[in-house]
């Protein structure tokens, strides 16, 4: 990987892991596309998925600060009770990620054909939700927090939007729109960066868990992923608010058939 597919692939990232199109998805069409296979790719999804939740921190750092300071009052309060169910929520991928995480390499690098497919099923889940209209809830309750993380823990699947399955999976639990995107961004952040801490701790141990990439490449991918990610999270929240997902669900159709019938030729 040069330094100009870095910059391509990090813009991809930061755009798309904020918008329901599937990061994952658009990552590997990428990857297909400049011929990046292995371990070198998963060393640099690893690393600008961490951008993105550094973007995060940026953005919703006034709900972050909210959460910490409400939390270290030791008592249950609204911010201890968002906590807690952040905390819910990622159950079902911290179960992903202990039990199935070789399974799910292997998934990433089994072809764009389980990329086109998965893109179709974003397209369904974020088309209902926009049809569905059941009465909205004012908050999240704990068991729609693990209801919403086991679509993110579904979302590991390249191609299947993990901002698009946890969003839609929450409007159609009749959460309120205006919530849903800072619930959905703020919940990834522990499970990336567990994932990356595994990831460094393999490379400290010599498992090579980053490949032969060199520096400049992951250090232009990572400003790349970072900047597009801010832009795309601030973008995304008032999209959610305005309702207007169904463009993406065509977006990802039209996506995911041009995929599948590429990796049919």
């Amino acid at each position: 990987m040069n330094w100009f597919e870095a910059l391509i692939l990090g813009i991809v990232q930061g755009l798309t892991e904020y918008l329901p199109v599937s990061s994952s998805g658009h990552l590997a069409i990428g990857s297909y596309l400049f011929g990046i296979e292995g371990e070198e790719n998963l060393a640099f999804t690893v690393l600008v998925h961490v951008a993105t939740v550094m973007s995060t921190f940026v953005v919703l750092w006034k709900e972050i600060d909210w959460i910490l300071k409400g939390l270290f009052k030791f008592e249950m309060n609204a911010e201890t009770k968002y906590f807690i169910n952040i905390v819910v929520s990622m159950i079902p991928i911290g179960i992903v990620g202990v039990f199935f995480k070789d399974k799910v390499e292997e998934i990433f690098g089994s072809g764009l054909l389980i990329v086109g497919c998965m893109l179709f099923v974003t397209a369904a889940l974020l088309a209902f939700s926009y049809f569905a209209k059941p009465r909205q809830r004012e908050n999240i309750s704990m068991k729609d927090a693990f209801i919403i993380g086991l679509a993110q823990a579904c979302a590991v699947m390249p191609g299947l939007s993990r901002s698009g399955s946890t969003i839609a999976t929450g409007l159609l639990l009749g959460n309120k729109k205006e919530k849903l995107a800072q619930f959905s961004f703020l919940m990834v952040i522990p499970p990336i960066l567990g994932e990356a801490l595994l990831d460094v701790l393999k490379a400290v141990k010599g498992e090579e868990a980053f490949g032969d990439i060199s520096v400049l490449p992951l250090v232009v991918g990572f400003v790349a992923a970072f900047v597009s990610g801010c832009l795309a999270c601030r973008l995304m929240i008032n999209l959610v608010k305005k309702g207007k997902l169904i463009y993406f669900a065509v977006y990802c159709a039209i996506v995911g058939a041009i995929t599948v019938a590429c990796s049919l030729m």
